[in-house]
């Protein structure tokens, strides 16, 4: 049996105040959701944030999840360390360039001034190259496939929880191939791992491209991307794959003997996927009562309820649940603790708790508990003896309709357009992504900015022909692209 639960104690509602709606201040609803789920605090240092449990409880599991594929595919973790000389990071001009206005640099050891500036790493090419170049011999050397997880340091303006930190935490992946095609398959390989954990983990649809050469990392030759879109129909960059082809190998004077027993310079990638995924999963599921987690990616799957706790045997079959549950490989908690069962109905919506679990006397007399869904609101009256089956199948019902909900949001806010007046006008109706055929020119791309506020999101794999002429100068198109305004 199924019935809706729409009923809200005063702790609930109380509960449920906290947080700004989100039709009012998306913006603000964002800062209360993480500020009230626990996720994270704000720390002495500006900019920098406080990953509570709750949200380093989050990464852990994406941490977890990624490590795992990465392994599947051969690659190897390893850690460099956190300073980069100065001398080192100029060695590759374009890269240096596009990283010179946010690095935070070490001028001091102790009480002595160091002989030369130390860059706390914004990211970890140069020293992965420096390390390659000391370790690359011959073509049996080759591929090195090398993954980091640490911390890094990029000295922004403006901070936003998850989206925008000082010091953030991510994988980054460095690895050196023989051949292009090589480098060049890695780079697709890795787009693909982070689009299928995005889709089949997150429950967040994913748009695949390349990126303009305006866009770009710095130094790359290429950059692949996922995008999603948001909620409010912005644009978030959720995950990056970067070609460099030889460039880096030939600064750093990386070579190897290969085959025909020649000199030849590998070709390199790099890709990474940071917590600012964490700010997509709170935009593109959350609700006015807070979190809405996926549940293959909660760090509590269940929340198991006592109901009438003081009656006798209810705690104690509550803690049967779980002990049984956890059992079979779900992650659950039980609350035993004297708060009211309204707040604890709101607590636990408001962290985003995929599936909640009630177990009262009456249930316990007909040998069935209740489950709830975070998403839909609907009770099911079940029977104790199909528990893990129907556990299971409620959690992927769940990731289903967080999926179907978020992807119907990308696919009704994606419109096409024939000039830059109708992509400006469309952007400012409705918000989301706005996609038109584009000569390929940069200056077009400055223009759609400086006059519709959008930027470049992609040049998608799935390309449609929506025309034969730019939509901002009228000359021949080279491609589809997306535009968008992002996060």
């Amino acid at each position: 049996m199924i019935k809706k639960d729409d009923t809200m104690s005063n702790d609930k509602k109380k509960q449920v105040e906290q947080i700004t709606d989100m039709e009012q201040d998306f913006a603000q609803w964002y800062t209360d959701v993480c500020k009230k789920a626990e996720l994270i605090d704000y720390s002495s240092v500006k900019g920098m944030f406080i990953l509570r449990p709750y949200g380093y409880a989050l990464w852990e599991n994406i941490q977890h999840t990624l490590d795992t594929e990465f392994k599947k595919t051969g690659h190897e973790n390893v850690y460099l360390p956190l300073l980069i000389p100065e001398s080192l990071l100029e060695k590759e001009k374009d890269h240096v360039e596009g990283f010179a206005p946010e690095c935070a640099w070490v001028t001091m050891g102790g009480s002595e001034r160091l002989e030369e500036r130390l860059c706390i790493r914004p990211t970890s090419e140069t020293l992965f190259c420096s390390h390659y170049a000391n370790i690359i011999r011959s073509w049996r050397d080759l591929p090195k496939l090398y993954n980091q997880w640490c911390s890094v340091l990029r000295w922004e303006k403006t901070s936003r929880p998850f989206l925008r930190h000082r010091e953030f935490l991510w994988q980054e992946g460095h690895t050196m191939h023989e051949t292009a095609d090589e480098a060049i398959a890695e780079t697709h390989q890795m787009l693909n791992i982070y689009a299928d954990f995005c889709e089949n983990v997150l429950a967040m649809p994913v748009v695949k491209g390349v990126k303009t050469a305006k866009e770009k990392f710095s130094g790359a030759e290429d950059t692949y991307t996922i995008e999603c879109m948001m909620h409010d129909r912005k644009a978030l960059q959720s995950g990056t794959s970067h070609y460099f082809g030889d460039g880096f190998s030939k600064a750093f004077d990386i070579t190897f003997t290969d085959k025909n027993n020649r000199p030849a310079y590998p070709h390199q990638t790099s890709w990474g996927l940071s917590t600012r995924i964490i700010g997509g999963i709170i935009m593109t599921h959350g609700d006015n009562n807070g979190l809405v987690i996926p549940p293959r990616i909660a760090p509590t799957q269940i929340i198991i309820l006592p109901i009438a706790q003081h009656k006798p045997g209810v705690i104690e079959k509550a803690e049967e649940l779980k002990a049984r549950l956890t059992e079979s490989g779900f992650r659950v908690k039980c609350d035993t603790s004297d708060q009211s069962p309204g707040w604890k109905f709101a607590e636990y919506e408001m962290k985003g708790v995929p599936l909640r679990l009630e177990i009262g006397p009456k249930d316990i007399e007909k040998d069935q508990c209740v489950l709830v869904s975070r998403v839909t609101r609907e009770k099911q009256f079940i029977s104790l003896s199909d528990l893990e089956t129907s556990v299971t199948k409620t959690l992927d019902d769940i990731h289903h309709s967080m999926f179907e909900k978020a992807k119907q949001n990308l696919e009704n806010h994606t419109y096409a357009a024939n000039s830059l007046e109708e992509a400006k006008s469309k952007q400012e109706a409705h918000g989301g992504f706005i996609k038109t055929m584009w000569c390929g020119e940069e200056a077009c791309e400055l223009r759609m900015k400086e006059e519709a506020g959008m930027t470049s999101r992609c040049i998608p794999f799935e390309q449609e022909n929506l025309g034969e002429t730019c939509a901002i100068c009228g000359k021949k198109a080279e491609h589809m692209i997306y535009w968008g305004v992002a996060y």
